[in-house]
């Protein structure tokens, strides 16, 4: 069912629903339930406890209204919301709200920032609080709106799934983009930090709850070679406990108040009905207390596509005891979770269990404030002007500047001298493609918030001249050669901008290889021979790595950016970037994945083994390491010093790096700092990211940075438990990882410490 965004956010009455016509009266709850305080209960007074109010609230409830919540927490006509309980005063609720990086798939404008995978380049934690703030305080506004207004539709509540922090563990894979890359460090300090921001700093109220997803062992496929619902990962221990699991408990550290568990199975038990995950791990070692939500439909995959159990009440059953709180089904009227009130009846569930299940939903409710007045929460002000505020357009383009990364300089085109050029030209399926430029799970746009590349070029070059030559788009299946002759010939300055778009990379959709797609690599091997003298630059707008090894040797090539999916502020952010705006705008994003080289550094996608993926686990050489990415200026690390170079097991670790600015742009750079063991028999990678951050330095400047690096970063898992091995630790700290054969020009330090034990 469809709606248009200026009915939505008009004045709603019960007499007048627009186009807004549901069968279901739980879609509108008039604004005087909502708010009413249906008596004295203890669970609407504001001076007792938490854990007081929501014991209260749910004792108050019969298992078929329990039922209903745990059930209703989907999307569509029938999905959710969750009812309203008029005899208590409780309004309905929709848990279903996309925040990957904007207010998503809901009425009206939104900021969208860049897609996941271009913020994970910044390598800014916080760049990503900052961001995660500015959409969570767009959530919030309009979902007061819709709150004022009785709506409860899809994505109109305050709580998200997001972020989506699984390891982008193969290059083909379609949700590369909405990943923050392959290292599950890097991944849990991005992800705590948008939790963060998200949920506000409130002491009492939380601005939107955060939920990161997929939980767990999900990274492919979705499509090739088999379907995603009824992939089985085969994942060892160490594997799981060292790759998958890491950045979903730094999640839970940050305050999240939801994981959702994924489609697959792993090692033969589905997501969502596994205890060893949901329970064991997550609720009895990690302590969460918040509730476990299913990707949608996962738990009728159970069923229908895993074939784990063929019934709906053996199902809710099984997922509910494994530690599932809420359902997301596919808008079924039916939904599994209805089989939870039999599942009591039969003995298969207690009682006890499920009145303790549904708990941490109310209590995300009540810390967003549903159960307060609204007076107390200064969350409940917001509202949905501040969408696309002044302040939020210019984060957008600062994200997407900071993102992009800059894979090759040569001769040191960029920045450019804009007068150096007589004749500019510009093309490609992506120069002007303002669909593709967004990714997945954008937020709705206005065009007037929008500059494509081609547009923001113009701002540099208003007579450039542009084309596509690809008449399809991104598939380039249908390339006319002869426009690429009529738009380069004559030029002297080039820009061809190729990629994928989530017509080629998305969700539901895998790549089945990492080349140019179509005639893309024609099309940039025409514009080299029609016009054999033009400066070329090339800008990539994609998510998972390409193989352009033929483009970075080239010498015709000058320059190639990856620009990722930079939605809203494309065309500003390029035009920043090429020219260094303001003298502070050289870029300094880092690749948070490996681009291979060849295909055959490339295993199985169905392997879940991580040897070979990921530069962790990688022994060989590829086009692009992960961290790799250029500077207008150039960066020389001066001083390691250590604290310690004994330490006990459990001992962190104090570290000072001294660098400076040694060219003629202010810039910022990325400080790295990677651990290899000296006992390399050990399960351990072949090195491991351990902190970086993202520092501004002024030209011809040094700054003394110090940090901690927490003894956790050298304990591995080993025979079911974590360990740290006695013997010699090495600790690399510069703009890059140590020994790449693809290196940027900046050096790395090492030092060695010991670790060992006395007692």
């Amino acid at each position: 069912m469809t709606m248009s965004s200026s009915c939505l956010l008009g004045h709603l009455t019960i007499a007048n629903l627009c186009a807004y016509v549901l069968p279901s009266s739980l879609y509108f709850i008039p604004h005087q339930i909502v708010r009413h305080k249906m008596g004295d209960f203890p669970f609407w007074n504001t001076s007792l406890p938490w854990n007081e109010r929501v014991d209260d609230l749910v004792s108050r409830l019969t298992l078929e209204e329990i039922q209903l919540q745990m059930a209703r927490g989907g999307s569509g006509e029938y999905g959710g919301p969750a009812p309203a309980i008029p005899r208590l005063g409780i309004g309905a609720y929709n848990w279903d709200t996309e925040c990957l990086r904007g207010d998503a798939e809901t009425a009206g404008n939104a900021t969208a920032f860049p897609q996941a995978l271009g913020l994970a380049a910044t390598f800014s934690p916080d760049l990503l609080f900052r961001i995660a703030a500015a959409v969570g305080s767009e959530v919030r506004g309009k979902h007061n709106d819709f709150v004022q207004r009785g709506i409860y539709a899809s994505h109109t509540g305050a709580s998200c799934f997001s972020p989506v922090i699984n390891i982008a563990r193969d290059p083909r894979w379609g949700r590369n983009q909405e990943t923050y890359g392959e290292d599950p460090f890097l991944t849990g300090i991005l992800a705590q930090n948008f939790v963060r921001g998200l949920q506000g700093s409130d002491p009492r109220y939380v601005q939107a709850s955060a939920g990161c997803k997929h939980f767990d062992a999900h990274g492919g496929p979705e499509d090739i070679p088999v379907n995603r619902m009824t992939f089985n990962a085969l994942v060892s221990d160490t594997d799981w406990r060292m790759t998958f699991l890491p950045a979903f408990k730094k999640c839970v550290q940050a305050g999240t108040f939801s994981l959702m568990c994924s489609y697959n199975s792993i090692n033969g038990v589905p997501s969502c009905a596994n205890k060893k995950l949901l329970t064991d791990i997550l609720r009895d070692e990690w302590n969460f207390t918040g509730y476990v939500v299913s990707d949608e439909s996962a738990i009728e995959n159970i069923i229908n596509d895993h074939h784990y159990l063929n019934n709906s009440l053996d199902t809710a059953a099984a997922c509910v005891n494994a530690g599932c709180n809420l359902e997301l089904s596919p808008n079924l009227v039916q939904p599994v979770y209805l089989s939870i009130v039999d599942a009591i009846n039969q003995g298969k569930l207690s009682e006890n269990l499920v009145r303790e299940r549904v708990k941490p939903l109310f209590y995300t409710r009540m810390r967003l404030g549903e159960f307060d007045p609204p007076e107390m929460n200064p969350y409940a002000k917001l509202d949905s002007s501040i969408a696309e505020s002044p302040e939020h357009q210019s984060l957008a383009v600062e994200a997407a500047v900071k993102s992009f990364v800059l894979l090759k300089n040569q001769d040191s085109i960029l920045p450019l001298n804009l007068t150096a050029f007589r004749r500019v030209a510009v093309i490609g399926p992506m120069a002007n493609n303002i669909s593709q430029l967004f990714g997945n799970y954008s937020p709705n746009q206005g065009r007037s918030f929008t500059k494509t590349p081609v547009e923001g070029l113009k701002l540099l070059f208003p007579k450039l001249v542009n084309g596509t030559a690809c008449e399809d788009g991104t598939p380039c299946k249908i390339y006319n050669s002869s426009v690429v002759k009529r738009v380069a010939s004559g030029a002297d300055l080039i820009f061809v901008i190729l990629g994928t778009g989530q017509v080629l990379e998305s969700e539901d959709t895998d790549r089945p290889d990492v080349n140019l797609p179509g005639k893309q690599q024609l099309l940039l091997q025409d514009t080299l021979s029609f016009n054999p003298h033009a400066r070329i630059i090339l800008l990539l707008m994609n998510a998972g790595p390409l193989n352009i090894s033929v483009f970075d040797e080239s010498d015709r090539v000058s320059a190639i950016m990856e620009c990722f999916f930079p939605a809203q502020a494309a065309g500003d952010a390029l035009a920043a970037v090429l020219s260094n705006r303001g003298g502070n705008s050289s870029p300094a994003g880092r690749l948070p994945m490996t681009w291979p080289r060849f295909d055959w550094q490339i295993p199985p996608m169905v392997n879940y083994s991580m040897e070979g993926r990921t530069y962790r686990y990688l022994k060989t050489d590829p086009l692009y390491p992960f961290g790799y990415g250029l500077s207008y200026t150039r960066f020389v690390y001066m001083d390691l010093v250590l604290s310690d170079l004994v330490l006990q097991p459990q001992q962190n670790l104090t570290v000072a790096v001294l660098l400076k600015n040694v060219g003629d742009f202010t810039a910022d750079e990325v400080l790295q700092c990677y651990i290899s063991w000296g006992n390399q028999s050990l399960p351990v990678p072949v090195r491991q990211l351990v902190y970086f951050t993202r520092l501004p330095v002024a030209a011809r400047h040094q700054v003394n940075h110090t940090f901690t690096v927490s003894w956790e970063n050298w304990a591995y898992w080993s025979h079911g438990e974590w360990t740290v091995q006695s013997g010699i630790m090495n600790i690399f700290c510069g703009g890059q990882q140590p020994f790449q054969k693809k290196q940027v020009p900046s050096n790395v330090l090492t030092k060695t410490f010991k670790v060992i034990r006395t007692a």
